[in-house]
């Protein structure tokens, strides 16, 4: 079995709206949170403020640590083991040209999120953002820090583990219903 795409996630709300990107993925527009995989040599800290940047053109500030979540696409069987942060952001630049596949950007709220089921990138998506609104959260501490070889190298066990101050108790596993 080959190890999971190690991917962050960017949550950041604003009266009650979350940042999100319309992207295009196999022909398909679909809507995912500031989100992509974590590069050799970067944090999972620098990877999601990278790719809010390069997504949105709004810099993220993470303030806390959701989770850690791992998801398998029924269509392709590959795993992501995606570490989810939610933030703040600020310094926007409207010149920016978005990130490759990247249509345009969002602000929705759960409902409108809950709406647009069927063109969710992921069940990722919403479970963040109701792991986010349940208060489910802590600073962002040890799994932070870590660098993608470090993450690469993770197991379930390690992973669930790494959750800081008790944000998460273990790696949530999500599941098409």
């Amino acid at each position: 079995m080959h190890s999971p795409d190690v991917t962050v996630a960017a949550v950041t709300e604003n009266a009650g709206r979350f940042l999100v990107v319309e992207e295009r993925i196999n022909r398909r527009l679909v809507f995912n949170q500031p989100a992509g995989h974590v590069e050799r040599g970067e944090t999972l800290l620098e990877a999601v403020v990278r790719e809010t940047r390069e997504e949105t053109a709004w810099r993220f500030e993470p303030r806390s640590f959701i989770g850690v979540y791992l998801w398998r696409n029924p269509a392709s069987g590959r795993r992501v083991l995606r570490f989810a942060f939610a933030g703040t952001v600020s310094d926007h630049d409207p010149a920016q040209r978005l990130d490759r596949g990247i249509v345009r950007t969002h602000w929705l709220d759960r409902v409108e999120l809950e709406r647009r089921h069927a063109q969710l990138r992921s069940p990722l998506v919403l479970r963040c953002v109701s792991d986010y609104l349940a208060g489910e959260q802590s600073a962002p501490g040890g799994a932070a820090r870590l660098d993608f070889a470090s993450v690469a190298r993770l197991d379930r066990e390690s992973a669930a583990a790494l959750s800081a101050n008790g944000a998460r108790a273990a790696v949530t596993t999500v599941n098409l219903p």
